[in-house]
């Protein structure tokens, strides 16, 4: 089964939380603890913390109690920010056992070459790269592959959770097969591209679970800040006691160990993780699969997008707008001739037609005897042929000069004396970005059929969103200019490129890219492997071929290409959750300073009472205080790494200006008041 938004499994589901809290538990092994040094840092100190504690039992210190209740409180820490870290993939695990569950042991029919009858019944774990297995009605396909002959209709629900079959067919953008799903009819030669463990399915598990997951540049910007912040304080920690000394202090070791947690960036430090693995979550849950977090980092800093006009802006399948009859020719007569036409034509096209013909004239279904001719690239027309009273009636629809070519034919006269008036609504509909389509009955002209290629509902203010967050659209179309122009203007893109091939794509990247700008695309044929490829975001279609699911670093289980509008939003979401809570992690340090600094040396420096702003009730109180409040935060931040800060479309300075009111003023604010809460139960319960 897919994982859909509807499914989504609640921020703490049960069967996450007990494997995540043993979990956490497993993390305290210091070979995965060190790969976080900021919650390393905090271990070591924890254990120093145990081991004063023993101490301090065993002879009677003055400080045992605290010790103790710190020690603990810097356990919890640790072991809350492997819990965070735990939940994460947790998550990202039972979307794997989801997926898991398309992989199936079934047997495959082996041939010895694509024009064999018979086959050989073999194990589909015995497959190699470049086998040929024939796939029938009610087969399992054995694995990841390309058809190379035939045609059928497959049944993807267990990758993408869409219950509508698809057409897989040889020669085509739509050629690539996928292991675990079902033929549903006819028969189709597949040969095999990946070799047992390699297949595309392994390595969406292999990614969801987090067993190949590597640090974004990002996070590894944001882990070497946080060492160095470490390192900082803890050499400042370390000299303190010998300044104290020269001042006639004594700065207890609890207290030391107190103010290095305090000081370092625990709060992000232990939430770091969670948050790029919970960004890799949310992906998966829209049924995208990266192939890297560097991927859906880069999305949240693109600056253009490139999208596939057919599919993607538009509908791709054109629908009949408009009846456009030719002067001393009822408007009526050419819909019925259309409509006639089309009864017996399952193109997405004919359908519109009738339907068309239906909504404003009521027709219904014709009892005559009919012989319909089928359309073919060769006439580059269809039609029907009917039997009646009078005599043979003759409909034909098409091309322009393929449908009067056919009438001055059978009137005897030379083809090319296209009327004026033809001419006029044939431009027409050319410069509005739609297809004409000539109707004729009996050998006489009636008119145009206007064929749009509508555009998505919505798809205009999404467009207008995209720009709002600093995103130029440009659509990639094979159309003339003139009718990329008409698309492009009816669904509000920023610019276009027509008659685009290849090269023209792959040219376009390298210029923007060239001019410093990220930039994004999608892409389903082997036409397009090269600019996906090249593009720091490269989207695949689930349902294009091996080519171009290998050059993107994603890749959409529902081939939707819009779905690159979710992805960069998700993107973004990332990079903010990410900076806000790094704002609010250094700014909460702050508060912390206000309870620790002073009650260190306010016994050798009374002055320094003035800092208690908070009032807290003692020096003790205070460091337990700050200590219980760290390891609360983050406990209070989980969801919110995991869910991600939410992201309204604005522009980046109002972005910047929210960020620092709410998290960075917040992270000021909120500690203030937490520590001096929890100051007022630890005096009340008398733990300090």
């Amino acid at each position: 089964m897919a994982i859909h938004r509807s499914q989504e499994m609640s921020l703490f589901d049960g069967s996450i939380i007990r494997p995540a809290v043993v979990s956490a538990f497993a993390k305290l092994d210091p070979r995965d603890l060190v790969r976080n040094p900021v919650m390393f840092t905090t271990g070591v100190v924890a254990l120093l913390s145990t081991v004063l504690f023993i101490r301090d039992v065993a002879s009677g210190g003055a400080y045992t109690a605290i010790v103790g209740q710190i020690a603990a409180w810097l356990w919890f820490t640790v072991i809350f920010a492997n819990f965070a870290e735990a939940v994460a993939e947790g998550r990202g695990k039972a979307q794997a056992e989801s997926l898991r569950k398309t992989k199936t042991e079934t047997a495959a029919k082996k041939l010895a070459t694509i024009d064999a009858t018979t086959h050989k019944q073999v194990a589909a774990t015995a497959l190699r790269s470049g086998d040929l297995v024939v796939c029938e009605v009610g087969d399992t396909i054995p694995g990841d592959g390309d058809v190379v002959a035939g045609i059928a209709t497959i049944d993807e629900s267990a990758i993408t959770g869409e219950s509508a079959p698809v057409i897989r067919e040889s020669g085509g953008d739509r050629s690539a097969v996928t292991g675990g799903t079902r033929v549903v009819s006819d028969r189709i030669v597949v040969r095999v591209t990946a070799n047992p463990g390699e297949s595309f399915l392994d390595r969406m598990i292999a990614l969801v679970e987090g067993a190949k997951r590597q640090k974004t540049p990002n996070e590894i910007a944001l882990t070497i800040l946080l060492v160095g912040l470490t390192l900082v304080f803890l050499i400042v920690c370390a000299t303190l006691p010998a300044f104290a000394s020269y001042s006639g202090t004594v700065i207890p070791v609890v207290f030391l160990i107190a103010l290095l947690v305090t000081l370092i960036p625990t709060t992000i430090g232990g939430l770091l993780s969670a948050i790029g693995i919970a960004g890799m979550d949310r992906l998966v849950r829209f049924n995208v699969i990266s192939k890297s977090g560097r991927a859906v980092e880069a999305a949240g800093d693109i600056d253009v997008l490139l999208l596939d006009k057919t599919g993607t802006i538009t509908l791709g399948a054109r629908q009949a707008a408009e009846f456009i009859p030719l002067p001393q020719v009822n408007e009526r007569d050419l819909a019925e001739a259309a409509f006639l036409s089309s009864l017996a034509d399952e193109t997405p096209e004919g359908k519109s037609i009738v339907a068309l013909a239906r909504q404003k004239f009521n027709f219904a279904d014709q009892g005559k005897s009919a012989t319909f001719i089928p359309f073919s690239a060769h006439t580059r027309m269809s039609g029907v042929n009917l039997e009646t009273a009078s005599g043979l009636v003759e409909i034909r629809k098409g091309a322009t000069d393929s449908v009067t070519a056919y009438v001055a034919d059978k009137q005897g006269k030379t083809p090319g004396g296209i009327p004026k008036e033809l001419v006029q609504a044939v431009e027409r509909v050319a410069k509005a970005g739609g297809t004409p389509l000539v109707v004729a009955r009996d050998n006489r002209l009636l008119g145009v059929v206007y064929l749009k290629d509508i555009v998505k509902p919505g798809i205009r203010e999404r467009f207008a969103t995209l720009r709002q967050m600093g995103i130029r659209t440009v659509m990639i179309t094979g159309d003339n200019p003139l009718t990329a122009a008409a698309i492009a203007a009816e669904a509000g893109v920023d610019d276009f490129l027509a008659e685009a091939t290849p090269e023209n794509k792959l040219d376009l990247i390298r210029k923007e890219q060239q001019g410093g700008r990220l930039v994004a695309m999608c892409g389903d044929g082997s036409n397009d492997a090269p600019a996906l490829a090249q593009a720091d975001v490269g989207v695949a279609m689930n349902t294009g071929t091996q080519a171009a699911r290998e050059a993107g670093n994603m890749v959409d289980l529902e081939s939707d290409p819009t779905k690159l509008i979710e992805i960069v939003m998700i993107g973004k979401q990332l990079l903010m959750s990410r900076g806000s809570l790094t704002t609010f992690s250094i700014a909460n340090d702050i508060a912390k300073y206000f309870a620790i600094i002073p009650a260190m040396f306010m016994v050798s420096y009374p002055q320094l009472q003035a800092l208690n702003v908070m009032h807290l009730a003692s020096p003790q109180s205070a460091i337990l205080s700050a200590i219980i409040f760290n390891a609360l935060i983050i406990i209070a931040l989980i969801p919110l790494a995991l869910r991600g800060v939410t992201y309204k479309p604005a522009a980046a300075e109002v972005l910047l200006r929210r960020n620092i009111v709410v998290y960075g003023l917040g992270g000021i604010i909120v500690p203030f008041i937490g520590i001096k809460a929890i100051d007022l139960l630890v005096a009340a319960l008398h733990l300090a």
